[in-house]
């Protein structure tokens, strides 16, 4: 079965998965194709890691993981993030108590 957006995001947000640890999150954003700085920040917008990691909960960066799969799915990058994300070991995820 071929790879979707809501498949991917269904994945990362199993076993109380949240999102990767900053270092993958990161590593994960630079593969996002046609990133671009704008007036605002970034389109995509960044990964909420460094200094927002402590301060944003864990539902927006929830939501902030899903923006960046479904740009990848947009931009022709699914499959290199989908394979990305489901080789994490499970000590690369943030995971909710």
């Amino acid at each position: 079965m071929p790879e979707t957006p809501q498949s991917l995001i269904a994945f990362c947000r199993g076993n109380n998965r949240v999102c990767p640890m900053p270092q993958s999150w990161n590593a994960l954003f630079e593969m996002l194709p046609n990133r671009k700085r704008t007036a605002l920040g970034w389109e995509p917008p960044l990964p909420l890691i460094l200094e927002a990691w402590d301060s944003t909960p864990a539902p927006l960066k929830t939501l902030r993981l899903a923006e960046h799969i479904e740009w990848a799915a947009e931009h022709g990058a699914l499959e290199s993030v989908a394979a990305f994300l489901r080789a994490l070991p499970e000590a690369q995820w943030l995971h909710a108590s």
